[in-house]
């Protein structure tokens, strides 16, 4: 077990923005009401999934809609508490631990001032890996826990109960519920034991923000390049594989919300205005095509970062004139197998490519 600071907080929420692969929603609000909690001297617990009871029930907190919602639409910190109440309730269990349901974006914040306000620990894992749009995009879903019971609530005080059988079924109606709660909802899942959260989960995923944050931070401190920084730290991990993609500003961004998700694409224009490549995102960064020819693709990680500072940028950022550098992560071979391909790969979210790993697409192995 190991206690948070502010410190770590700042460093983990940096890297989770880059494993938020433009998505996810800023964690930055979400960091504050962590840094809250612990300037009330309350204490950020993080275990590993080992340290717990094999029968302990962990249940993972997040944040649910399209993330431009957040921004204007800002959370008080008890949302969460009301849907993990109850669940609680339906369950007729008190929660032993939180965790992530993603390691990327807002939704890796929520679980942290969730476990100081409740004083229960946060388990150093989560189901994604980086950040996915919809909520059966999980390893949890893929091999075998079932999402529900589920609660959803809103800044009203408003819950709602979801018992479906399929956890597709359940994003959808949870989706439609979102809708109508403003386009942002607080949720509580995948309810599970200590012994699950082993099985399903990928572990470490919060220490892995917190030293991406930290390898950008000390890289900016010593002026060395952060890219290069972040290269060198990321193979040394389950990730392996990181490597700049493309550098170039942005000349168009066309983004809307529509059916709770924030879709749309931004182009970038290479340095020498020779080059263009074109994103393609649905909350998160799909695809990235040069010429209409992928250069990267879901699960992998496609990340934009500002080119100077290393600083990452989301979808719902992203503006005319930005100097970018697109980053490309490798993701863990857990997320490569052919079920979690069938769950959060090209074809899952309609896209008509093939998945090649982002490896074999930079060294032409392809």
């Amino acid at each position: 077990m190991r206690e948070l600071t502010t410190v770590d907080l700042r460093d983990l929420a940096l890297g989770a923005t880059v494993l938020g692969t433009g998505g996810g929603g800023d964690p930055y609000i979400g960091r504050l009401l962590a840094e809250r909690q612990l300037r009330s001297g309350r204490r950020i617990r993080v275990v590993s999934a080992d340290e717990l009871d094999a029968d302990a029930l962990v249940i993972p907190t997040s944040m649910m809609g399209a993330p431009t919602v957040i921004v204007e639409k800002l959370p008080s910190g008890t949302e969460n508490v009301t849907a993990l109440r109850a669940l609680e309730a339906r369950l007729g269990r008190t929660a032993a631990a939180t965790m992530p349901v993603e390691c990327g974006g807002v939704n890796s914040m929520i679980p942290l001032y969730m476990g100081a306000l409740l004083d229960i620990p946060v388990v150093d894992a989560d189901g994604m890996g980086r950040a996915f749009p919809e909520l059966q995009m999980e390893t949890f879903h893929i091999y075998g826990v079932s999402g529900s019971p589920m609660t959803v609530a809103d800044d009203k005080g408003d819950a709602a109960l979801f018992e479906t059988g399929d956890n597709r079924r359940m994003e959808w109606l949870a989706r439609g519920v979102t809708i109508r709660m403003g386009g942002a909802s607080y949720v509580s899942m995948y309810p599970m034991t200590a012994a699950q959260v082993r099985r399903t989960a990928i572990p470490g995923t919060l220490g892995l923000a917190q030293a991406i944050g930290r390898t950008l931070r000390e890289a900016r401190e010593a002026h060395r390049d952060p890219f290069a920084a972040l290269t060198e730290m990321l193979g040394s991990t389950i990730y392996r594989h990181g490597s700049v993609l493309f550098r170039g500003k942005v000349v168009d961004v066309e983004r809307r919300t529509v059916e709770g998700f924030a879709r749309g694409t931004a182009t970038l224009e290479s340095f020498t205005g020779t080059d263009r490549l074109q994103l393609t995102f649905q909350n998160e960064h799909l695809v990235a095509r040069t010429d209409g020819e992928v250069r990267a693709i879901v699960p992998d990680l496609i990340c934009t970062l500002d080119s100077e500072t290393g600083m990452p940028v989301t979808t719902e950022s992203l503006r005319y004139g930005m100097r970018i550098t697109v980053y490309t992560i490798s993701t863990p071979e857990l997320m490569r197998t052919p079920s979690a391909l069938e769950t959060f790969g090209p074809a899952a979210f309609g896209l008509p490519d093939a998945y090649i790993p982002v490896e074999d697409l930079v060294n032409g192995d392809a």
